[in-house]
Formats: C-alpha cells, structure tokens, sequence
C-alpha cells in the first residue's frame, strides 16, 4: 500500500512502495501462473462447446456462399486439421472467456506503480477495454466480414470454391481480432495522455494526418481491394479517433492540474 506522509506545506503527500528487480520479476512470474492456469481452465470449459463455437464463426461464410448458390460446404486437407482447428477455438475462446481475470492480473501487477487517485481507474479499464474489444469484433462479425465475404464470392463467382477450414479461420481471426484491437484506441490513448506523452490539441493539430493515417492503415488490412470495404473499416477508426481526443482532453495531467486548482483555489 502507498504510504502518506504529511508534507511541511500541509498538504498530504503519498509515496509508494520500493520494489527491487528481483520482487518485480517474482510478481510477474505469479500473475503469468494466474493468467496461464486461468487459460488452461478456460479452455476445458469451451471444448465442450467447439462444434456450436465453429458454427458461430462459420455462419457468415455459408450465408455469403448460400447467397451465391454455392456448395455451403468447407474442407480440408489433412486428417488432423480438425482436431488442430478446435484446439486453437477451444483455446481462444478460453483465453476471451478468461480475459476480465487476464485483465485484473495485469492491473494488480501495474498497481503497485499508482497513485490512490489512479487506482479508481481500475474498474473502467477493465470494462472499457471489455466492452471495446467486444464491440469491435461484433462490428467485424455483422458488417465488416460479411461485406467482405459477400465481394470476394460474388467476383469469384464463375469458380468452384474449395475454401479449406484452415484457411477461413485464419482470415476470420484476422478481421475480427484485428478489429477488437483496433476499437481499443481510446484505451490507448488513456494511457499515452494519463503519463502526459500525447494531449488533445496534438491529437486535433495532426488530425488531418490521422484521417491519412487510418486510410492507409484500412487499406492494408481490409482483405478486399474495392473503396466501399476501406471505408467501412476506416470509418469507426475515425469515429474513435474522435472519442480519444475527449478521453485524452479529460485525462491529461494539465486537465486534471486545471480541476484540482479550480476544486482547492489558493
């Protein structure tokens, strides 16, 4: 626990805790021990439920080739592919199911490092950085693939497909988890504006160059090569950017100066 002192001026002064290399690497290797055993636990309770989590994730891939009038049938090609495949389902899922305590042995590892003012930030880190993420794979499973699915079948439409279901787990991951991480910006930000390395007027002065930015960045990853798919990724890029600038605003260290004086004038 931080220690208060009481400061010659009157004021209550906070110090914390000194923590030698040797505790910190200690403390580390018992919150990654947390975190694995979490995983190993998380990952039993989903492998009973793989098939239906591979039914979730195929759906959109059926409705596209059902849509074209096409077989509404993956394949593979080696005998332990699907038994790899739920593997890495069960695994993942666990890892999602489990990341609110991933989340908190993070927390409790950066914790001793904060202030008691900072430490409030724990419950809507958490659940921001939940909700963010969440929503951002929602947005890629119900609007971004689909779109994406829905163009490249239809331009190859005058083929037979024979979509693998390795292949598809992988560009699925990629879209979706490449979007839950995306929609972790204003968190990002929080961060880099709480430590005061980035503020809201930089982030407004260079806006134009971040438009640019997420454009290009949009154009890399979205995995069809037509301008509307581009822009239903750099869309929400945008609108976060926006949503970070406030977070930033409210969070960096000459805002909260600004508050504490108007709350204690001299």
């Amino acid at each position: 626990m931080p220690e208060v002192l009481e400061a010659s001026t009157g004021e209550r002064e906070e110090r914390l805790p000194a923590m030698g290399f040797l505790d910190h690497l200690e403390e580390l290797r018992r919150r990654i021990v947390y975190c694995i055993i979490s995983v190993i636990v998380g990952f039993f309770a989903c492998w009973g439920y793989r098939e239906q989590i591979y039914g979730i994730m195929q759906r959109p891939i059926m409705t596209a080739l059902k849509a074209h009038g096409m077989a509404e049938k993956l394949v593979y090609l080696n005998p332990t592919e699907p038994f790899n495949l739920y593997l890495k389902i069960a695994a993942l899922a666990g890892i999602f199911l489990t990341s609110p305590f991933i989340l908190y042995q993070v927390w409790m590892f950066i914790s001793p490092g904060l202030y008691r003012n900072e430490k409030r930030y724990v419950m809507p880190f958490m659940a921001s950085t939940i909700a963010l993420f969440a929503a951002g794979g929602y947005f890629g499973y119900r609007i971004v693939y689909p779109a994406a699915l829905d163009f490249l079948i239809g331009f190859g439409q005058q083929f037979q497909p024979m979509i693998t279901i390795g292949e598809y787990t992988q560009l699925f991951l990629s879209i979706i988890l490449g979007m839950g991480v995306i929609f972790e910006m204003p968190v990002l930000i929080f961060f880099l504006a709480l430590m005061g390395i980035v503020s809201a007027g930089f982030m407004w002065k260079n806006f134009r160059y971040a438009i640019l930015a997420i454009f290009v960045l949009a154009a890399i990853i979205t995995p069809t090569p037509d301008v509307l798919n581009m822009c239903i990724f750099a869309a929400p890029m945008v609108g976060l950017y926006l949503v970070s600038i406030l977070v930033a605003w409210a969070v960096h260290p000459k805002q909260r100066a600004k508050r504490k004086e108007r709350q204690n004038p001299a």
